[in-house]
């Protein structure tokens, strides 16, 4: 089955950085865009960043365009997510996901993990 695993999260500084990695399996992942979404208390989930499946092109949010980097390396399965310039509105739960096509498009979500920027 689908499973999809952040880990790298925690407690950082305003101006700090954090690298979150995912890490996935039961899919062939080298076939798929990945996806960086996170979900602030009180607000709906957004989606930060896009990256296609050989990497040539990535895409972001704007409230985060040039501190996020979103990366995979598909020999690991793993996707990644560089986070410079942290400020305290990018706390939130963030979680990986892939749409995969399993007759229907479905949607698959990684258990999370939090981000606090805070001093």
């Amino acid at each position: 089955q689908v499973q999809l695993v952040e880990s790298g999260g925690g407690l950082v500084q305003p101006g700090g950085s954090l690298r979150l990695s995912c890490a996935a399996s039961g899919f062939t992942f080298s076939r798929y865009f990945m996806y960086w979404y996170r979900q602030a208390p009180g607000k709906e989930r957004e989606l930060v960043a896009t990256i296609t499946s050989s990497s040539d092109t990535t895409n972001y949010a704007d409230s985060v365009k040039g501190r996020f980097t979103i990366s995979r390396d598909n020999a690991k399965n793993t996707v990644y997510l560089q986070m410079n310039n942290l400020k305290p509105e990018d706390t939130a739960v963030y979680y990986c996901n892939a749409k995969i096509r399993r007759g229907n498009i479905v949607s698959y979500w990684g258990q999370g993990t939090q981000v606090t920027v805070s001093s």
